[in-house]
């Protein structure tokens, strides 16, 4: 395959007969505007622009538009014929897999068999007609196809949990895959398993998993797969697995734990496993005397906030003292877990303290009065001023409508919308919301305030102005995001890595894919070179799942862009790759967040931009407040001639 940066050398210098490979990912960027370019690719494009072109129209996601991608099932090229099942899949049109996999000439290529079975999964209806077709692919002598296939059965499965018995004779043929693995596929052991999984989810209570299957799962190599059986059958043996993923699963607050079994917990080498041991001390028979030696001014912060949030759960008068220290504590993230204790133990002083605290992060978790809110609206923190919406909208659906507070949430929209970019949205949503209750009580909220906003730059505000207003349609603009990255800036970034160093933890390499995700890519490299990243904090860890972080506010709420950046979906999140946190469709603004597990469940909603390459261990021990000391971007020079990497 030609690399894509040559395809890109070659655009510039000839004018081809088709658009070229850059054309057609500007084209992407526009979600339709372009229709065009994206037409005239899917025509006359070679078999990298057909590609990129049945890869951005699924992007769309509007089904109309499938019809003008299925000729290409006849392509040649096994990349496009791929591409185009992918599409479907992301446009969640049923039946095209089977399409190809039922047509009189059987498909020769495993990865377009593999892709026709991933995909139908995410389509089709909850019927064992459809369940036995994917489940054929199991039979395929390829490894990808059955990796496929078991990729489609789970999330058939998945979907369709409350709708639907899974076969006998399919959960059988996938243990007996699995028991022993007959095949060194760590891949497909871990699908097939997943899948399995999946199916007892959905199953009729009472459904068993067999022994061997379970026990084929906790003897795996793969640690992963050693999780999911926990997931399937905890037992105590899996608190002495060599791999904290699996340690950390026991650790699930429905998992049945002994007083001794959380004893040996707490000594766990690994931090998140102790954390996650203190936070279930609440259920132990001997909370108080496990609690007390964590509760000590010399442990470290986190332990100390579990600690104390633990024992406000078994005895809230005997953790106030503990918890008057946290709250004074000089890390903010500790006085925030002071404030859920506090909350929690009914602890009013301790929450009005709190509710004038430096940090908003922390006035956020502390605010238990109308007066609290408000003054959370004079704040330019999104989270902070989502916190105040949030809490005023709660009283008016008791009854409480105070004129004073619509003033007050008014001037806050007002400010925010002069001041703050359009990604700023959640805080708005929530005021707007909010305001439109005020529409025929409180004049200065009327429907000539609520008409300036219908023309708004963000698409949700217009619609929500227009949905308040009695004759106003609530067709929106769409949103129109800057400019696609210029050719030569996208060039230059073929075969760059990141240097991103953890405080105190590490550095990690990463592997950029401006092929899968061009203007994520960018976008991260942008912020990086800025220095937007440096010092920013890692805010939300969820052990066996994410980590999150790079928003400016330490939140979820604040962003790093001021532009709502385009979803790129396609690449997996596996274990070790980075994706762009969204809240929605095309909503990311710069926050990453790194898959600390094989994600399954989040492809094709969110975009994968890049993958580590040294430092998973750097990952794994991240921890909650844990800070971006830099992110570093090396660049290679381009190559001259065609690449090797991939295939066609």
């Amino acid at each position: 395959m030609w690399s894509f940066a040559f395809l890109l050398l070659q655009g510039a210098t000839a004018a081809p007969p088709s658009p070229t490979a850059y054309e057609v990912l500007r084209a992407e960027h526009t979600r339709g505007a372009d229709l065009s370019t994206l037409r005239a690719a899917l025509q006359r494009g070679d078999t990298i622009v057909q590609r990129l072109a049945v890869r951005a129209v699924g992007r769309m996601e509007r089904e109309a538009l499938m019809g003008e991608l299925l000729p290409l099932l006849q392509s040649p090229a096994a990349s496009v014929r791929r591409e185009v099942l992918l599409a479907s899949a992301q446009m969640r049109v049923p039946g095209v897999g089977w399409s190809v996999l039922s047509a009189s000439r059987q498909e020769p290529d495993a990865t377009v068999r593999a892709a026709a079975y991933a995909t139908m999964g995410r389509s089709v209806p909850a019927t064992a007609e459809w369940e036995a077709r994917i489940a054929a692919g199991l039979r395929d002598d390829a490894i990808v196809v059955r990796r496929g296939a078991a990729r489609g059965l789970e999330v058939f499965y998945r979907r369709h949990r409350r709708a639907l018995a899974p076969a006998d004779s399919v959960t059988s043929m996938l243990e007996r895959l699995q028991e022993p693995r007959g095949e060194a596929d760590g891949a497909l052991s871990l699908l097939i398993a997943l899948a399995r999984h999946a199916a007892l989810l959905a199953s009729p209570a009472g459904t068993t998993p067999s022994a061997a299957w379970l026990a084929a799962l906790r003897a795996d190599p793969d640690p992963q797969v050693r999780r999911v059986a926990v997931l399937v059958q905890p037992t105590a043996d899996a608190l002495r697995d060599p791999s904290p993923l699996v340690r950390m699963e026991m650790l699930r607050p429905s998992v049945p734990l002994t007083t001794a079994q959380l004893t040996t917990a707490l000594r766990d080498t690994d931090e998140h496993v102790r954390l996650m041991a203190i936070d279930r001390l609440s259920r132990a028979d001997d909370a108080l005397a496990l609690l007390r030696p964590l509760l000590q001014p010399q442990r470290d912060w986190r332990t100390r906030a579990h600690a104390v949030a633990a024992l406000v759960r078994v005895n809230a008068d005997s953790a106030r003292g503990h918890l008057a220290r946290l709250s004074r504590d000089p890390v903010w993230q500790a006085r925030a877990w002071a404030a859920r204790a506090a909350m929690v133990a009914r602890d009013s002083a301790t929450l009005r303290l709190l509710a004038r605290d430096p940090n908003p992060n922390v006035q956020l978790e502390a605010i238990v009065t109308a007066d609290d809110a408000v003054r959370a609206l004079g704040r330019d923190h999104a989270g902070l001023v989502l916190a105040g919406a949030s809490f005023l909208s709660k009283a008016a659906d008791g009854g409480t409508l105070d004129t004073r507070h619509a003033d007050a949430a008014a001037r806050a929209f007002e400010r925010i919308s002069r001041a703050q970019p359009v990604t700023w949205r959640d805080p708005r949503v929530a005021l707007l919301r909010y305001l439109v209750r005020f529409r025929d009580v409180h004049p200065p909220v009327s429907g000539l305030w609520l008409g300036q906003w219908v023309r708004d730059a963000d698409p949700e505000i217009q619609r929500l102005a227009a949905e308040a207003l009695p004759g106003w349609s609530a067709t929106a603009d769409p949103y129109v995001p800057p400019p696609f990255v210029g050719e030569a800036e996208l060039r230059a970034l073929h075969g760059a890595t990141v240097e991103l160093t953890i405080r105190g933890k590490g550095r990690m390499t990463l592997a950029l894919l401006p092929d899968s995700a061009p203007m994520a890519v960018v976008s991260f490299v942008r912020l990086a070179a800025r220095g937007d990243f440096a010092g920013r904090t890692l805010h939300r860890v969820v052990p066996n799942f994410v980590v999150q972080g790079g928003s400016p506010g330490a939140d979820e709420y604040d962003p790093a862009t001021s532009y709502f950046m385009r979803d790129e979906v396609g690449a997996s999140n596996r274990r070790g790759t980075l994706g762009i946190s969204t809240r929605g469709r095309d909503t990311g603004d710069g926050q990453i967040y790194f898959n600390l597990i094989d994600n399954v469940r989040l492809d094709f909603d969110y975009t994968v931009f890049a993958a580590i390459l040294q430092g998973l261990d750097v990952m794994d021990r991240i921890q909650e407040g844990d800070v971006i000391e830099s992110v570093r971007i090396v660049r290679t020079a381009l190559p001259a001639g065609p690449s090797t990497r991939g295939a066609s």
